[in-house]
């Protein structure tokens, strides 16, 4: 009994011994994975809030300036109208979250769970689109735009994104998830196709959308290179072209580049602590219940 004992106390130490050392691992990486993603964004940070007497490439860095001071955002507002450029940044990212989570929802049903002659080749050539980075379509897009007369305005940056392919394919991938006797059940019951949309997969498909809405939101936000091509008069930059001008006037000054940078990033922040809730649960509030 005694050597039995022994052994269990043993392998209990073993398991116990290789749990801390998991642990361990886990925490290690986290911190290796939080230094990489993070710490550009605290050295900005930073960066942004030291005077023209503090020296930005000191290693290792020192993240907590001495004294920490707000002039660098005020040359930002001086230099350039950083709420007119934000004012037009929000109408295109509102239009495209609108669009994109209305056709997108539209699309993902009709792929997932409608019968149609050419679907196949539909999903195909949607699937191909995410084979092409933007830089091919960019002439194409940019003389079709002009075409319809629509160069050098905020429509014709926001409409080539008003519905994107991943979108498309993240809600059939949600719609997928809705049993078909769900749907076949509300068939019967008389719901046509528009009612099953609104009644049926839309409850479901929610959690998705908000992911859509979000990730959307970001990529019209963040957008540099399509406003700079489309857009002529700086009355209707976006907030990232109109922070170019920040990295050729002020190029020997990275202080006031970097508070251009984070005044470009709090939007994206205050959006993200508001609805990563929404985000993170979104998918799982999406599925099927009972």
């Amino acid at each position: 009994m005694k050597k039995k004992f022994g052994f269990q106390n043993l392998q209990g130490n073993g398991i116990e011994r290789s749990t801390v050392l998991s642990m361990t691992g886990r925490y290690v990486l986290l911190i290796l994975m939080l230094i990489i993603a993070v710490g550009p964004f605290l050295w900005q940070l930073s960066t942004s809030l030291k005077g023209p007497w503090e020296d930005i490439y000191s290693f290792p860095p020192n993240l907590i300036p001495d004294d920490p001071t707000l002039a660098n955002y005020g040359e930002v507002t001086r230099a350039i109208p950083v709420v007119s450029y934000a004012w037009n940044s929000l109408f295109v990212s509102v239009l495209m979250v609108v669009t994109n989570i209305i056709f997108a929802t539209c699309a993902g049903y009709a792929l997932a769970n409608l019968k149609f002659r050419g679907r196949g080749i539909a999903l195909v050539l949607i699937l191909s689109t995410l084979l092409l980075p933007g830089e091919v379509t960019l002439t194409s897009q940019y003389l079709t735009i002009k075409s319809m007369g629509l160069a050098n305005t905020l429509v014709g940056v926001f409409l080539p994104t008003a519905i994107t392919a991943i979108n498309v394919l993240l809600m059939a991938t949600a719609c997928r998830s809705i049993p078909p006797a769900v749907l076949d059940a509300a068939t019967i019951d008389g719901a046509n196709t528009w009612q099953r949309l609104r009644f049926v997969v839309w409850p479901n498909v929610r959690g998705m959308a908000s992911v859509v809405a979000l990730m959307s939101f970001i990529q019209a936000w963040d957008d540099f290179l399509w406003p700079l091509v489309v857009l002529s008069d700086p009355a209707k930059y976006t907030l990232t072209v109109g922070m170019q001008y920040l990295n050729s006037a002020f190029a020997s000054n990275p202080r006031v580049v970097a508070a251009g940078t984070m005044l470009a990033l709090l939007p994206i922040i205050i959006l993200f602590a508001f609805t990563q809730k929404f985000f993170f649960r979104g998918v799982a509030d999406g599925a099927v219940k009972g």
